[in-house]
This record gives C-alpha cells, structure tokens and sequence, in this order.
C-alpha cells in the first residue's frame, strides 16, 4: 500500500482526480489523506466530499477550520458568508450523512511514521500532549457537547494555552492551534489575524521556526498556510498547502519516497 498526503483541496476536485491518475491511485490498494479543509472555496465542494466519503478506508483527513467552519453553520451558529462556496452541501439530499462523516474526522492523525494536522502543532505541546488534546476535542465533536463548542468556537481568546482552561475556552484554543495556527511566540502566544504573511517581528515566529519546539524531531505534515507556497520549512516539517483554490498547483506527498507530486490548478 501507498499512503498519499494532499494539501487543501478546498473543494478543488479536478485537480485532485488529476494528481491521483497521475499516481496510478488504485483505492483497493492505496491511501489518500487530507490535510484538510477538504472544502470551500472552490467549485467542486459538494462533489469533493462525496467523491472522498466514497473512498472508504482509501481515505483519510483532519478536519480544517473550513471544516469546522462549514459544521457550525448547518448547526445554524453563523450564515454562509459570501465568500464561501459549500451551499450545495447544505441543499444536498445527502447532507447529513456528509456532514455526520465529517463531524467524525480527527483534528490529528498518524499515517507512515508522520503526523498529519491542519495548520500546525505549537511549539509548547509535545506529540503525545497534542494527541491527547486533539482526541479531547474530537470526543466533544462526538458528544452532547457539539452544539455548545460551535456555539463557542469562533474566537482569538484566549491566546494561549493554559492547563487549567476548562469548558468552551479551552475547546477553542485547541482548535486554533490545530486548524488556525501560524504565527506564535515560544511560549505558545497566538497572533491569528495574519494570513497573507510568512514573516513577522519578534517574538512572534513561524510555529515550526522555534528553536525549542518540543515537537522538532516528530515528522510533521500541514496545510493552511498558502503563503509558504510549498516552501522548505526545515528538518521534519512539510507544507502541502501550495494554494490550489488561488491559482497555484496541488500537492500531494508520497509518504513512502518523499517525493512531491503536483498538479496545475
């Protein structure tokens, strides 16, 4: 079996089929796996998410912030904004099972000795603390509690993480960090409302660019940051996200050889 990590697709289907034709994709013997925001944005949302659900067990993700974004508002936390691009989603006569399959999805993942995640793990969290948080969070997703966390989901507070957070406030952080994150201080501080950056003043650094970061000898697979286009961001850390959904290409990662594959938007 060959595992296959894409960035975000974003709703950005022919790109995607594209790539796995040029890999030979055979789902009886391989593996797909997201990095997330498997939809929005792009033109193809409703067609994405039901040609991945079809997968089976050929496919894997975690959810992004688009994801979850999309969740909150079929629970009628917030209206689609004009920006986004899912409506066909929440009109679709398969929408529950859809969106019950991507309530279940995971906010971190182990495939091929690397741990895939949307936006990043902060530099305070070692592996097994991230697990742990990203399972707790995963669980509520599950539970009673869901509507309360989409009630209580959107939000740059608090800014860092705290053990003793309990309830909504710590839901949310952990949410940041794994789905939002891409600037933070050593010490864990979110600076959320940078997006089109790849550098900013001190003490604010890229989360994979502290020295001291506790996960820097865990191999690491995100998406989110369009920006980097793809960049080299150093030993063990490897951006997927190459903005296909504006106008860069799509990548996907053999997780066996290394080895990036890309595809034209």
């Amino acid at each position: 079996m060959t595992q296959y990590a894409v960035g975000d697709i974003q709703g950005c289907l022919q790109p995607l089929l594209k790539l796995l034709e040029q890999v030979a994709f055979n789902p009886r013997q391989d593996q797909l796996i997201s990095v997330g925001d498997l939809i929005n944005r792009g033109p193809q949302s409703l067609e994405t998410m039901r040609f991945c659900k079809d997968l089976g067990p050929a496919f894997k993700m975690v959810l992004g912030n688009h994801d979850l974004h999309l969740l909150a508002v079929a629970q009628g936390v917030r209206g689609p904004t004009n920006k986004d691009t899912f409506q066909d989603i929440l009109a679709a006569p398969d929408r529950e099972p859809l969106l019950n399959w991507l309530q279940a999805q995971p906010l971190l993942l182990e495939a091929g000795g690397y741990h895939m995640v949307h936006a990043g793990i902060p530099p305070i969290w070692d592996i097994a603390t991230a697990y742990s948080l990203a399972t707790e969070v995963a669980d509520v997703l599950q539970s009673d509690l869901c509507s309360q966390y989409f009630h209580n989901m959107y939000g740059n507070q608090p800014d860092k993480w705290s053990d003793s957070l309990e309830g909504p406030e710590r839901w949310r952080v952990i949410t940041n960090y794994l789905t939002r994150m891409r600037f933070c201080t050593a010490e864990g501080h979110l600076e959320l409302d940078s997006r089109d950056q790849v550098e900013m003043p001190l003490p604010y650094r890229p989360w994979f660019a502290h020295k001291n970061r506790k996960t820097a000898e865990d191999r690491i697979v995100f998406g989110h940051w369009a920006a980097l286009q793809g960049r080299d961001c150093g030993n063990y850390v490897y951006a997927l996200d190459t903005g296909c959904v504006w106008g860069g290409p799509m990548r996907l990662m053999n997780l066996h050889s290394g080895e990036y594959i890309h595809e034209p938007a």
